[in-house]
């Protein structure tokens, strides 16, 4: 991990920019602390400096609480090599479904290859965040691609608590990984989520192995996430990470 700009944001958080190896990231730490924080991973749909507003209002909510965050850039996304399968993948998502069409068959061909590909870069990513010394654990997940944050949790140890967004896609063979997962979760849905099959995102949650787990659905399209939320999901990671 290369750090390779940072600047200190009015709150007081220390926000640095890095590349591990050819995979840019940022990571934002709260204010002088007393003990290392613990640890949130952001995640999104790809395309960072897109996301970056929405992904930095959210780390400093989470830093006024004392929780490090962090994101990635995912496969294909942002400035990383293109995949022409992808690509191609993404089109014809997009085409199905302006048209209607059924969407099972290219999910398969798009989800998979990009959970296979960022889980790896994830973990290399908590290798070298939990090696520094302002960084203590333990870890969350919140939100992203659901059927990456899916096997994370079932694959990744060191994640203690997740709060994940049922807004993405998922192939109906990763239901059987979502028996695997044990540790707590926090869901949101929007009921009204445009490009999202609801019935499918309740099946899912049905499907978590976890003891705790809890649904929060509210009304409105993708992006109309209520702002309460985050307060919600701060008192989630407290219970779990503290």
């Amino acid at each position: 991990m290369r750090f390779t700009a940072e600047q200190r944001l009015d709150d007081g958080v220390l926000e640095r920019e890095f590349t591990l190896g050819e995979i840019p990231g940022i990571l934002w730490t709260p204010g002088p602390a007393s003990e290392p924080a613990p640890l949130i991973l952001l995640g999104h749909p790809g395309g960072l400096r897109k996301m970056y507003p929405r992904l930095a209002a959210r780390a400093r909510h989470s830093a006024a609480e004392g929780y490090a965050a962090v994101t990635i850039e995912l496969p294909g996304s942002g400035d990383r090599p293109r995949s022409a399968a992808a690509e191609q993948a993404r089109a014809d998502l997009r085409r199905a479904l302006q048209s209607g069409e059924p969407v099972e068959e290219i999910v398969e061909r798009l989800i998979p290859p990009l959970v296979e590909k960022a889980v790896p870069e994830w973990q290399a990513a908590l290798d070298a965040l939990l090696a520094l010394p302002e960084i203590g654990g333990p870890v969350g997940l919140a939100g992203g691609v659901i059927a990456l944050g899916v096997r994370l949790a079932v694959v990744e140890p060191r994640i203690a608590a997740a709060l994940l967004f049922a807004g993405s896609f998922v192939p109906r063979g990763m239901f059987e990984e979502a028996r695997q997962v044990t540790i707590p979760l926090h869901v949101l849905l929007q009921w009204d989520d445009e490009g999202n099959d609801r019935q499918l995102a309740l099946d899912l949650f049905d499907a978590f192995g976890s003891k705790e787990k809890t649904l929060h659905a509210n009304m409105g399209g993708h992006t109309g996430v209520p702002q309460f939320e985050g307060d919600d999901g701060n008192r989630f990671f407290a219970r779990h990470l503290k």
